[in-house]
């Protein structure tokens, strides 16, 4: 048995609106994320190699990467799936990484890669104007339906998706789309197991197991914004204290609290107005801000707090 060492990156910009992942199309019309194998000969480390691959693939430059899992279960690339031209008895092993840019600039024509809105994947965790739907009238009924009998599947649905007024928890991104793959409901699980597709569309589908590795990305990300000030890396030099809630907010898929986020803002010391107003917004000016990176090294690893608002 071989062994291949895959490399994938999951691209996060923010245009305003929504999160934007980076993606490209396959001949088939699949969409799939960055993606290259690892030559040991060629490359000198995982992350250049990663850089080329996506600068080869999308003509976009990397800026702040880091690691973000490796994802090696046997079986991970079903003959369907497979991205890389390998021997049957391969085991193909994939480093996936985060990305994060300050915008979704445009890219170059001659490449099959586009910006596209994260949420379009996962469309039950986007709240912000509300619980979607979908999930009362598609998902919840058909989980309860396939965990019918089994104590442990039902609190496992109940408790990821926030069923039966418990809490909605945002960092479970990845728990949930596995629920979904495990009951059957998304169109990856029929494509790996040789079933028919679901008579419902839950988000679009990915190549290989690329919605996975952005569900864990999403989670991630949701997770360590609260502990680290990577939000910054997403935004301009120069910024709105409201461009920067509605940033987090469109990372979480919730709506924050403004006085409570703002106050919580001040006790980091992470940001300084710089005695600049926005133009050009209709409204009332508003002062921008920088990102002090230099708090860093008083304050450690703090994140912001993440104040939600009821709905």
């Amino acid at each position: 048995m071989s062994l291949i060492i895959g490399l994938s990156v999951v691209i996060v910009a923010f245009d305003g609106r929504k999160p934007r992942v980076l993606a490209t199309r396959r001949e088939d019309g699949v969409t799939a994320l960055p993606f290259g194998a690892f030559d040991p000969q060629a490359h000198r480390t995982f992350e250049l190699a990663l850089r080329r691959w996506v600068k080869q693939q999308t003509g976009f430059q990397l800026g702040y990467v880091e690691q973000l899992y490796t994802f090696g279960d046997r079986d991970r690339e079903s003959p369907e799936a497979t991205l890389l031209d390998a021997a049957p008895d391969s085991r193909i092993v994939s480093v996936g990484y985060l990305a994060l840019t300050p915008e979704a600039e445009k890219l170059p024509d001659a490449f099959e890669a586009r910006w596209r809105g994260g949420y379009r994947h996962f469309p039950w965790e986007d709240r912000r104007t509300g619980p979607p739907a979908m999930i009362e009238e598609m998902i919840a009924p058909r989980l309860i339906t396939w965990a019918a009998g089994n104590p442990d599947r039902l609190l496992r649905a109940e408790t990821a998706f926030g069923l039966s007024g418990q809490d909605w928890p945002d960092e479970a991104v990845l728990e949930r789309y596995e629920l979904l793959y495990e009951a059957g409901l998304v169109a990856e699980c029929a494509r790996d197991r040789g079933l028919p597709v679901p008579d419902i569309q839950l988000g679009e589908p990915m190549a290989s197991d690329h919605r996975r590795i952005l569900a864990t990305a999403i989670s991630r990300l949701r997770s360590k914004i609260r502990y680290r000030p990577v939000v910054f890396e997403l935004m301009p030099e120069r910024f709105t204290l409201t461009d920067l809630q509605n940033t987090v907010e469109a990372i979480l898929g919730q709506v924050l609290h403004k006085q409570n986020f703002r106050r919580a803002l001040e006790r980091t010391g992470f940001v300084e107005g710089t005695g600049e107003m926005e133009s050009g917004t209709g409204g009332r000016p508003a002062e921008l801000y920088r990102f002090k990176r230099e708090a860093l090294r008083k304050t450690g690893a703090r994140g912001l707090s993440a104040p939600l608002t009821r709905i």
